[in-house]
């Protein structure tokens, strides 16, 4: 029996209020492809549980695991092992309800591992401060563009071209809404460095920029050096705001902060957090400590009580919720504190030594397979310096040789013209994620595959 509260006469009041004639009149933005007619295709009908749930089985199993093919997918999403005691430690009852300490003073140990998260998050992105997560990596760009200007007073951001498209379609949408001026520059694959328009971003940088945003490494897999970008940034005023989609990468090339960036922002879910069919992730945003009453979100700090004894408070929380709406920098609250925790465990068990290990046998991984391609004929390597994601060119229309690779049971790869559907110039484009979890077998694998493809 379906549970409806809302009477007839209920429902057309609130219609009234806004000014609708009918419930549909609330979808007209949706386009009519994207709406249902009717029940969903393919989906039994008045069926027993059992059953229904035997079909969901069999059509789950029409999607092919990361875990049990070569995989090599990745731009902003990436497959690494997550220790076993990550998630034993995660599901104990004390934390796995956990999603943000409304009422700090009665918890204690959730506000302990936020401040520890906060000071992993700072030291690997070499920034002096950093808040307790943000829902994602888009987000967290988002709110770094807000924050740019609410310390610059100016209206326009420079976006270049190496930024995940998604996370540039985020910050189109809401600027939309703002009224913030973003200028997006269109990336080229320049080989030896796709992706990369540091110089045009130097040369555009005007009276009007409130921020630089630059991703390193980069959309292509290409690793730049940002130091002269920031000082040119900070020369006319503006601020340089570095994304990393790929965090463990921080533990082989040089932190944003160590380039001179601003402010810092990343997608966590490279350790301690699955892929998860791409949520929830982890946003994580890190700035110098000048600005810090402008960062949005929430800041957790250590003190000591009455008695001497070491304890823990949101020493900055200025959300509409808490202040006056006015002078809210954001109403965003937090990530879930699940993920951050997972995040904290996985830093944990690795520590410095361990990360660095584990960046060093990614990017032995990578070049190991970018070799395996490189004499495949018609197989072209575009990048110079990468950590590990590279680009290349492919003899055929990648979207394609995807598809083909699939039915052979190898996952090889994100098709750029998935990420850039108007760009057909991109058609050939392939980006390549190697990850620890990839084997010698699967590198011979993918190559066996690509061969096959491009012959």
């Amino acid at each position: 029996m379906r549970y409806l509260p809302l009477t007839d006469e209920d429902r057309r009041a609130m219609l009234d209020a806004i000014g609708a004639a009918g419930i549909d009149d609330l979808f007209v933005d949706v386009p009519a492809g994207a709406r249902l007619s009717g029940p969903i295709a393919g989906l039994p009908l008045h069926q027993p549980e059992m059953l229904v749930e035997r079909e969901l089985q069999r059509m789950a199993k029409r999607n092919m695991a990361a875990g049990e093919h070569p995989f090599f997918l990745g731009a902003g999403a990436y497959r690494h092992h997550v220790p076993a005691s990550v998630d034993h430690l995660i599901q104990r009852g004390e934390f796995l309800t956990s999603y943000t300490p409304y009422q700090p003073e009665i918890a204690q140990g959730t506000l302990q591992y936020l401040f520890e998260f906060q000071t992993q998050v700072a030291r690997l992105t070499g920034m002096e401060v950093a808040n307790a997560s943000m829902y994602d990596g888009s987000t967290a760009m988002n709110e770094a563009i807000f924050m740019a200007r609410r310390v610059t007073r100016r209206p326009k951001t420079l976006i270049s071209g190496g930024v995940h498209p998604h996370y540039v379609k985020a910050a189109e949408t809401l600027c939309r809404v703002t009224g913030d001026v973003l200028d997006v520059r269109q990336p080229r694959l320049t080989p030896g460095a796709p992706g990369d328009d540091v110089a045009d971003l130097l040369a555009a940088i005007d009276g009007e920029t409130s921020a630089v945003v630059v991703q390193n490494p980069n959309l292509f897999g290409h690793v730049a050096d940002l130091s002269d970008l920031a000082a040119r940034c900070h020369a006319r005023g503006a601020l340089l705001i570095v994304v990393v989609t790929e965090i463990v990468s921080l533990g082989a090339i040089r932190s944003p902060g160590e380039m001179g960036a601003d402010i810092a922002v990343a997608e966590g879910q490279s350790l301690g957090v699955g892929l998860q069919f791409g949520g929830p992730h982890l946003g994580l945003f890190a700035c110098n400590m000048k600005h810090v009453r402008q960062m949005p979100g929430r800041l957790c700090g250590e003190t000591v009580d009455a008695d001497g004894r070491r304890g823990y408070v949101l020493t900055l929380s200025t959300r509409e919720q808490h202040i006056r709406r006015e002078k809210a920098t954001s109403n965003i609250c937090t990530n879930s504190g699940l993920m951050s925790l997972a995040f904290s465990i996985h830093m944990t068990l690795l520590g410095e030594t361990g990360l660095r290990q584990m960046a060093a046998l990614n990017h032995a991984r990578a070049v190991a397979t970018a070799e395996r391609l490189a004499g495949i004929p018609g197989v072209t390597l575009l990048n110079g310096p990468f950590f590990n994601e590279f680009t290349v060119l492919l003899n055929v229309p990648a979207r394609q040789a995807v598809r083909d690779m699939a039915e052979m049971g190898v996952l090889g790869g994100v098709s750029l013209q998935r990420l850039y559907p108007g760009r057909a110039d991109f058609e050939a484009g392939l980006l390549i994620a190697v990850t620890e979890t990839v084997s010698p077998a699967d590198i011979e694998a993918l190559g066996r595959a690509l061969e096959g493809v491009c012959q």
